[in-house]
C-alpha cells in the first residue's frame, strides 16, 4: 500500500518551500550557501520567515469574491501583481541563463524585475531579452563616481524605469559559510558589468582566506556613503530614486528630506547585520513615519500568499521576493521562475479572496491581529 501511494505522489513543487529543497540538491554547495546564508548566527535569517506567522489573518465573509484584480502599480510602472522580483547577485551560479532567464519570466507574468549591479549579464542583455518587461536598476555607489554614474546611465538609456540604490552595505556582513567556503564566482562567469578582472570579481589572485565577496566590497565599494549622496544621485538621473534598506522610521523620515522616490524596508535578506528585527516587524513605523508621501515596499521573508497579504495590510505598496526566485531558477531556467511566480500569484488570489478582499484598495490593517492579541480574546 504505501509503495503504491507514494508511487501516485507528484513530484511538482507546491510551495516554494519544494523549489528549496529541490534547489539544494541541484546547486553545488559553496553556491547554495551563498545564496542561502545570513550573516554570523543567523537569527535575523529565521525570524524573517518566523515573523510573518505572528501575524493572523480575520477574514471578513459573505462577499462576492468571484472577481479579484490584483493589479496595481510600482513607481508609475502598471504591474499584475504587488509581487515583483527583488535584486539578487550572480543568478548564473543558478542557471546558465541567468538574470535573462528571469526577465522573460518577469516579462510573461506580467511584473517587474530589479537588476542587481552585480549580475552576470549585463544591463544591456536583460533589457534585450525582455524589452517590454518593466525593469529597476539596483545600484551599489563604488568608491568610483564616474563608474557609479556610468551604471546609472546605461540603465537610463536601456529602459529601465528606475534607481534602488542600497545603503545597509558600506562593508559586506560576515556570511559563516561563505567565509568557510572562501565564496569566489565559478571561473567561467564574472560580474558582466564591469571590465577588469578586479571590478568583475573575476580576480585570479583569488581572495585569501576569507569570502571572496567581502575583500571586493571593502575593495570596491564607497564606506563613505552618506545622505548627502542620495541628493548627489538625484542629481544626475531623471529616473526615481528609492532607498533600499531602511529600517527606522527616523531613516525614513530622513529620506524624504533628500526628495527620494521610494523606501525599500530590507534588512539585505538579512545578510548584512544579524540580529536586526524582521522587515514585516518594522514596516508598520516606517508606513506611520512616511505618512504617504512615497511608496513602501518590503522585502525579506516572503514565501506565501498570506505573507504578501499581510504586508499589504500593514502598508506595503508591494513585495518583493528574492530567494524563491533563485530556486525557481536552480530549478528549471525560465519555466522554474514562472512557476514560482504563478504559485505566489496564486496563493495571493485565494488568501484575497478568502478574506473578502476584490481589490488591493480593500486590504487594510482591520484584516490583521498580533498572534499574542488573538490568544486573549
Amino acid at each position: 500500500m504505501k509503495g503504491r501511494l507514494s508511487g501516485n505522489m507528484s513530484d511538482k513543487p507546491v510551495c516554494v518551500s519544494d523549489f528549496e529543497h529541490r534547489a539544494k540538491t541541484i546547486l553545488p554547495k559553496a553556491v547554495f550557501d551563498y545564496y542561502f546564508s545570513g550573516a554570523d548566527q543567523q537569527e535575523s535569517l529565521v525570524d524573517n520567515v518566523a515573523a510573518f506567522k505572528r501575524w493572523r489573518l480575520l477574514p471578513r465573509v459573505l462577499k462576492d469574491v468571484s472577481k479579484v484584480d490584483m493589479s496595481t502599480t510600482v513607481l508609475g510602472q502598471s504591474v499584475s501583481m504587488p509581487v515583483c522580483v527583488a535584486a539578487t547577485a550572480m543568478q548564473k551560479m543558478a542557471h546558465p541563463e541567468g538574470e535573462t532567464a528571469t526577465a522573460r519570466a518577469c516579462l510573461a507574468a506580467g511584473t517587474g524585475m530589479m537588476l542587481s549591479s552585480w549580475a552576470t549579464s549585463t544591463i544591456e542583455e536583460v533589457a534585450e531579452a525582455a524589452p517590454a518587461s518593466v525593469r529597476w536598476m539596483q545600484l551599489y555607489i563604488y568608491k568610483d563616481r564616474a563608474l557609479t554614474q556610468s551604471l546609472v546611465r546605461r540603465a537610463e538609456e536601456a529602459g529601465y524605469k528606475g534607481i534602488f540604490v542600497t545603503v545597509d552595505t558600506p562593508y559586506l556582513g560576515k556570511r559563516r559559510d561563505d567565509v568557510r567556503n572562501r565564496f569566489k564566482l565559478p571561473s567561467h562567469l564574472r560580474m558582466a558589468n564591469f571590465e577588469t578582472p578586479d571590478l568583475a570579481f573575476s580576480s585570479k589572485q583569488g581572495y585569501g582566506e576569507d569570502s571572496g565577496l567581502a575583500v571586493y566590497v571593502a575593495q570596491a565599494i564607497d564606506p563613505t556613503l552618506k545622505w548627502e549622496d542620495i541628493a548627489w544621485l538625484k542629481r544626475i538621473t531623471s529616473l526615481p530614486v528609492v532607498v533600499k534598506g531602511v529600517l527606522r522610521a527616523q531613516d525614513a523620515r530622513e529620506a524624504l528630506k533628500y526628495g527620494v522616490d521610494g523606501i525599500l524596508v530590507s534588512n539585505h535578506g538579512a545578510r548584512q547585520l544579524d540580529c536586526v528585527p524582521a522587515t514585516i516587524d518594522v514596516l508598520p513605523e516606517v508606513v506611520e513615519a512616511v505618512g504617504g508621501r512615497v511608496e513602501v515596499y518590503l522585502d525579506g521573508g516572503v514565501r506565501t500568499g498570506t505573507d504578501v497579504l499581510k504586508a499589504l495590510a500593514l502598508g506595503a505598496k508591494a513585495v518583493f521576493v528574492g530567494r524563491p526566485i533563485l530556486w525557481g531558477l536552480a530549478c528549471e531556467g525560465e519555466k522554474g521562475v514562472s512557476d514560482v511566480l504563478q504559485l505566489l500569484r496564486e496563493e495571493l488570489h485565494l488568501a484575497l479572496a478568502l478574506t473578502g478582499c476584490r481589490s488591493l484598495e480593500e486590504i487594510n490593517r482591520t484584516l490583521l491581529r498580533r498572534s499574542e492579541q488573538i490568544s486573549r480574546i
